[in-house]
């Protein structure tokens, strides 16, 4: 009986010991790290010899740079984007164009040279280089332009730029370890780290920080192999900051835009000025583009300058592109020649008529169209409105998603002042709705305010309104929700301050004010259709001045003369000396 028991106890014993070095095993390959190492070309996505990765404040870009003859090209999308957008690609006339505050320097693709107000710089080796969708710009002509630093790095290629400035935190390493792609011993490793290299920690956590070292691998590294953790202030020595003049009054802007629709509306200047008070600068419309080379219509005249003068009032000519239907402005400033054309006719405009001012009055402006071809031109018309004592004001919408390319911080940069067009919230076509709530209003105005100082920004008003006609679709059955627009074919007329008020009062309906949107409301029945109007009067006039005043802006501008009831004015002298 124990001869059958000895063999049974030596196999069960054999399967313990298995089963332990099993265990055993297993955990030594749970808490043993791997040595596996990432490949760091596929890490970077490197997939030829004459890329180079981009490494931009600690993050991989998905843009590469392009290594030619032995120097760093990057393309001008990602220097846009990513680096500084003043950059400015003419790919019809493949010229690369950058504007400082007072100079216009130019570069032709495949030229070693650059031209600063025709004085011809040698680069040394070629600028940009045109392709076939953007071009490449050599990343040493970027840098002498921009707040950045670079350092490029080898097998593979990688270029680590700094664009960002300000406290960052930094570690050293207490003892040789890896950065990982993921946290985690199990994860490939990116980087052999030695002991005492200087990491900037991105990310804290529990027992894995997230980590950049000086040669741009991003990874992480055990927390506990972390010491000397202190913040830093990163700067740039070798930059200074540009700085911008403005021509600016020492005074509150009262500005009101007039139309004129033809020359001989111009006599009418003494009676419509006669007709204000507190107006100390007039905007006729004068200038508007009239043909694909840049050319100018001209309904101004000389005599309305002079009584404007001899009123104390200076006249700043509004220069817009609406009313020739049949230009192309889109071509007209992606072409540096005909964008030149234009601003040297707006120039000769300003000149032969001896204006104290330039008002841009663009729009309809699309990113895809002509987005920074646009900020171009005001940067480009800002030098020689300057460099003649003009100023420089531009016409803008309030920040909405769909002009978020608009980038009013340099379009402040430039201009002296921005007018913030504070009206159509509703429009014609739109559902019935207010011109300019006042809670509409106050976010542009807030909005605007986070790109350009309150000193340089104008406050646009509507001295009209419009008076919505609301017809049912289904005649036979009544509307039982007035509320619900869905039901009706909606609408408008522009009507002027007194004509919205003699509609109120002939059809019996009495204005209240409505709280939400801070206007007098008035709605009525008549022919089976529901009218609505939101009007501009004094109430709401004031209600905006107040905004004016609060804030500390530049002043306000009215749109447009002929629309106000005569009272407004004594309202306006109350916030604008």
């Amino acid at each position: 009986m124990k001869k059958k028991i000895l063999p049974a106890a030596i196999i069960v014993g054999l399967i313990i010991l298995i089963l332990g070095i099993i265990g055993i095993s297993s955990l030594i390959r749970k808490y043993t790290p791997t040595k596996e190492t990432e490949d760091l070309n596929k890490y970077f996505n490197i997939s030829s010899e004459d890329e180079s990765a981009l490494i931009v404040d600690n993050t991989v870009s998905d843009s590469k740079a392009k290594l030619i003859d032995g120097k760093i090209y990057v393309d001008y999308n990602f220097v846009h984007d990513s680096l500084n957008s003043r950059f400015y690609w003419d790919a019809n006339e493949n010229v690369l164009l950058y504007t400082t505050a007072s100079d216009i320097i130019s570069a032709a693709a495949d030229s070693s040279t650059y031209t600063v107000t025709k004085q011809a710089t040698d680069f040394g080796y070629p600028i940009v280089k045109a392709t076939s969708s953007s071009a490449l710009i050599a990343l040493d002509y970027v840098k002498q332009f921009s707040n950045i630093t670079y350092k490029s790095y080898d097998k593979p290629s990688r270029t680590v730029i700094t664009t960002s400035w300000g406290k960052i935190e930094t570690a050293s390493t207490a003892k040789s370890t890896q950065l990982r792609v993921k946290g985690g011993i199990k994860s490939p490793i990116l980087k052999q780290v030695k002991k005492g290299e200087s990491l900037t920690i991105l990310e804290k956590g529990k027992k894995w920080d997230k980590a950049a070292s000086e040669d741009g691998i991003v990874g992480y590294i055990k927390t506990s192999t972390l010491s000397d953790i202190k913040t830093t202030e990163l700067k740039n020595d070798d930059y200074t900051e540009e700085a911008f003049t403005h021509i600016k009054k020492d005074k509150d802007i009262c500005l009101a835009w007039h139309q004129i629709t033809n020359k001989s509306s111009n006599t009418k200047v003494a009676n419509i000025i006669s007709s204000t008070k507190g107006v100390n600068v007039m905007s006729p419309t004068w200038f508007y583009l009239n043909d694909n080379n840049g050319g100018l219509a001209d309904l101004a005249s000389k005599d309305y300058v002079s009584y404007c003068h001899s009123q104390g009032i200076e006249v700043w000519g509004l220069f817009s592109n609406l009313e020739n239907k049949d230009v192309d402005a889109a071509s007209v400033l992606t072409h540096t020649s005909t964008r030149t054309t234009l601003i040297n006719q707006i120039m000769s405009a300003a000149f032969n008529y001896e204006l104290d001012g330039v008002n841009i009055d663009f729009e309809n402006i699309t990113k895809e169209a002509y987005g920074d071809s646009y900020i171009e031109f005001i940067r480009e018309l800002a030098i020689k409105c300057h460099n003649n004592g003009i100023s420089l004001s531009v016409d803008v919408t309030v920040p909405a998603s769909y002009n978020k390319f608009f980038n009013r911080t340099d379009m402040a940069n430039f201009a002296d002042y921005v007018v913030i067009m504070g009206y159509d919230e509703h429009y014609n076509g739109s559902d019935a709705g207010s011109v300019a709530s006042l809670p509409w209003v106050t976010t542009g105005l807030n909005d605007t305010l986070k790109e350009v100082p309150a000193d340089q920004v104008i406050l646009g008003m509507p001295l009209y309104t419009r008076i919505w006609e609301l017809t049912p679709k289904d005649a036979d059955n009544p509307v039982t929700d007035t509320a619900d627009q869905s039901q009706y074919n909606i609408a408008s007329s522009v009507y002027g301050m007194d004509a919205a008020a003699a509609q109120v009062s002939g059809n019996n309906a009495t204005a209240a004010l409505d709280e939400e949107t801070g206007q007098n409301y008035a709605e009525w029945n008549a022919n089976g259709k529901l009218y609505k109007v939101w009007l501009e009067d004094n109430t709401s006039l004031e209600k905006r001045l107040e905004l004016v005043d609060k804030n500390k802006l530049a002043g306000a501008a009215f749109w447009k003369l002929g629309f106000e009831n005569s009272s407004i004015w004594d309202t306006v002298i109350k916030y604008l000396d």
